[in-house]
């Protein structure tokens, strides 16, 4: 007879069972995968190393910067130096004027000597002036071999008909439109042209012994009357002004033609048309006066007008064409102002007295 047994168990016990199977699966599963991290974990740290790139370093580069340079400068040891003692009073010149002018320094003059006999041959102005090249310092010109610089230059020329005689009026026709064709351009000019009468260049003149009527700009009308002698004409009533010229190559082609053309009139009195460029505002700097003739009272003339000048500070340049008689009161004119005298002979040939 055979014996079977049988085991059997509760409910109750077969779950827990089921329960512990299923810990325990839960628990090696996990216990797997933390091994298989761990042996994941200890390769990377061995095979990570190989797998690192290799980055290239960036170079920069930088210029090389250039050392400064150190200049040695000499020790500059400073010395007084005594000043010259200053000169005696009869040595010191001294510039007197009662009218203010735009100019606050007098402009010195220049005078080169013309070797040349010919009349209007020379090179008055010398390098850098030229043939009135205008590059001079302050303007100027020249006229009968004296040049001057300026700013303000007044002609007061002698258009009396004593000159067609020995052919002066060639002679000063000639000069004059050379001289005015040397005005650099920074210069202001006039023209005041006599002979009884005065006048601005340019102006119409109606005259006979006794009178004239000069009809100026504007259409403007001067009187002048004579008891019918050559050196005792007055003017009448209102004085004409004169206007600064400037000097443009318009307004100089303009002069050259009326220079050209204007009528001789007759009569010689020098007086007025030299009080006319005293007058002028601002007053020039030079004028540059010229006539054949003496005149009765020009001894009185130039004391007064060299006085009114030099209290202005304006320098008279004389010219004398062709007439020892005028020699003195007209070197004594230029004396007063500081200016130069000059005698025009037959031909051209000029003498500069002072």
């Amino acid at each position: 007879m055979s014996i079977v047994s049988r085991s059997y168990a509760s409910p109750d016990a077969a779950d827990a069972l089921k329960r512990q199977r299923r810990m325990a699966s839960v628990t090696s599963l996990v216990i797997a995968i933390l091994v298989v991290a761990l042996v994941a974990i200890v390769l990377a740290l061995f095979l990570l190393p190989a797998f690192r790139l290799e980055v290239a370093p960036i170079v920069a580069y930088s210029a090389e910067v250039e050392k400064e340079e150190v200049v040695e400068q000499p020790e500059v040891t400073p010395q007084v130096q005594r000043q010259p003692a200053a000169p005696s009073s009869t040595m010191a010149k001294v510039i007197a004027t009662s009218v203010p002018s735009p100019t606050a320094v007098p402009v010195p003059e220049t005078d080169t000597p013309d070797p040349s006999l010919e009349f209007g041959d020379g090179d008055d102005f010398g390098e850098g002036w030229g043939e009135g090249s205008g590059s001079g310092l302050g303007g100027g010109t020249s006229f009968f071999g004296v040049a001057s610089r300026a700013e303000r230059i007044a002609y007061v020329i002698d258009y009396s008909a004593s000159m067609r005689g020995q052919g002066r009026e060639e002679l000063m026709r000639k000069e004059l439109i050379r001289s005015v064709d040397r005005i650099a351009p920074k210069t202001n000019y006039a023209l005041i042209f006599f002979a009884g009468p005065a006048w601005v260049a340019g102006d119409e003149v109606d005259w006979t012994k006794q009178k004239a009527t000069v009809t100026g700009k504007g259409r403007r009308k001067y009187d002048w009357k004579s008891p019918g002698t050559a050196h005792e004409w007055k003017q009448v009533g209102e004085k004409e002004p004169v206007d600064w010229l400037r000097a443009t190559d318009g307004q100089l082609s303009k002069s050259r033609k009326i220079i050209k053309e204007t009528r001789l009139v007759w009569g010689t009195r020098w007086d007025n048309p030299l009080q006319m460029a005293l007058d002028m505002d601002p007053p020039p700097q030079v004028i540059y006066f010229m006539t054949d003739g003496s005149a009765r009272g020009s001894d009185k003339w130039s004391r007064e007008i060299g006085a009114r000048a030099r209290s202005r500070g304006i320098k008279i340049n004389c010219v004398a064409m062709m007439q020892p008689k005028a020699h003195d009161d007209m070197e004594d004119l230029a004396k007063r102002t500081d200016g130069h005298f000059t005698i025009v002979m037959q031909g051209g040939q000029r003498k500069k007295v002072r």
